[in-house]
């Protein structure tokens, strides 16, 4: 299944996640910082929804109340209660 989501608070302005059977099969993101989101994507590969929310949720980017890897974590929140 396709999610995408528009995230808030920082850089990126959208996330494009290929999700089968809880698990993620892909992300891509479109803005932010390049390099980091493109290792951070790949990182994520293959990791079930609820483990990736548990390591990333709550991370900070500098000043900013949340990052691009807290966006994520509240994207697949999202996606799990509209999916439940």
């Amino acid at each position: 299944m396709n999610y995408i989501y528009n995230p808030s608070g920082v850089c990126s302005r959208q996330f494009n996640f290929e999700i089968e059977g809880g698990v993620i099969k892909s992300l891509s993101v479109v803005g932010g910082c390049n390099g980091n989101l493109k290792g951070i994507s790949s990182l994520l590969v293959g990791m079930k929804v609820e483990d990736v929310i548990e390591k990333i949720k709550g991370i900070k980017c500098g000043f900013k109340d949340t990052s691009c890897p807290d966006q994520i974590a509240i994207a697949l929140e999202k996606y799990l209660q509209e999916n439940a």
